[in-house]
């Protein structure tokens, strides 16, 4: 993997998706560093106090657009102000995701379509408006265009009371490589990669957690978290820079022979 900060997104153009916070924000604080032009979305509102502050950190490498990935009119229109601001797309980070715990009796139909529409729907529909921008040939990328796809080690694995959101990773995995063989069947310069995060200490995963905590699964977050460390060959959780640096790695030049892969960052979790 190359240094970090070694500026190799220069004149890349990337897409994030859920860009303010987490993973998501780790990925486009990465992509900045190495020199891209990242436009992230988010639900948070345009002008609101935690993008002016995410956008501001950035020091005017990244802007905003907001946008909810269930919905199909929302992505057209990030399709449009990418390609309004900047003209082509280099990098499509599918990172947005929510999710939906519970025995799978007790889950309503509309929980598990909104699984669905967050994680699946969002990442087909960002997948099929992109295309078309990021196939245009780039002088300066002739590697070609990358999508990146954020699954899980649940899309890989089940996990007791998780079916609708080991589900929706595993789609987001097989969608994956279906793509990628399309590409390049079709002989665009867009490659197709999924990343397989294991845990990672983010507010997602402490909504989570609590979440159990609640239903009695455990006595705090700390002991739920402690408890994971242990269970993790590495014995702990993950930095999401650390899962920013696989993104780095597959956004760049360095994985241009890679298409359809599986890039699991997991400490050893699905090791054993």
């Amino acid at each position: 993997m190359s240094e970090l900060g070694s500026r190799r997104l220069e004149n890349r153009v990337a897409f994030v998706s859920g860009g303010v916070r987490g993973i998501g924000l780790a990925v486009v604080e990465r992509f900045v560093l190495e020199g891209a032009a990242v436009v992230l979305s988010d639900l948070d509102a345009e002008g609101s106090p935690v993008v002016e502050a995410v956008l501001s950190r950035l020091d005017g490498a990244a802007s905003y657009v907001r946008a909810d990935v269930s919905v199909e009119k929302d992505w057209s229109g990030a399709r449009d102000f990418v390609e309004s601001k900047h003209g082509r797309l280099d990098i499509l980070v599918n990172n947005a995701g929510m999710g939906v715990a519970g025995k799978v009796e007790a889950l309503t139909l509309d929980e598990w379509r909104r699984q669905m529409a967050v994680n699946v729907d969002g990442t087909f529909l960002g997948t099929k408006y992109f295309i078309p921008l990021m196939a245009r040939p780039q002088a300066d990328a002739p590697r070609g265009a990358s999508i990146i796809n954020v699954s899980s080690i649940a899309g890989m694995v089940g996990y007791s009371e998780t079916s609708a959101y080991c589900a929706s990773k595993g789609a987001i995995r097989t969608f994956t490589k279906c793509v990628a063989v399309e590409m390049a069947a079709r002989k665009l310069p867009i490659r197709v990669n999924s990343i397989h995060p294991g845990y990672v200490r983010t507010p997602f995963l402490d909504t989570g957690f609590q979440r159990w905590v609640d239903q009695g699964m455990g006595e705090s977050v700390d002991a739920l978290i402690g408890n994971v460390s242990a269970a993790t060959p590495m014995g702990r959780l993950a930095d999401p820079s650390e899962i920013a640096g696989a993104a780095f790695f597959l956004a760049s030049d360095d994985s241009s022979y890679m298409t359809g892969s599986e890039l699991v960052v997991d400490g050893g979790w699905t090791a054993q």
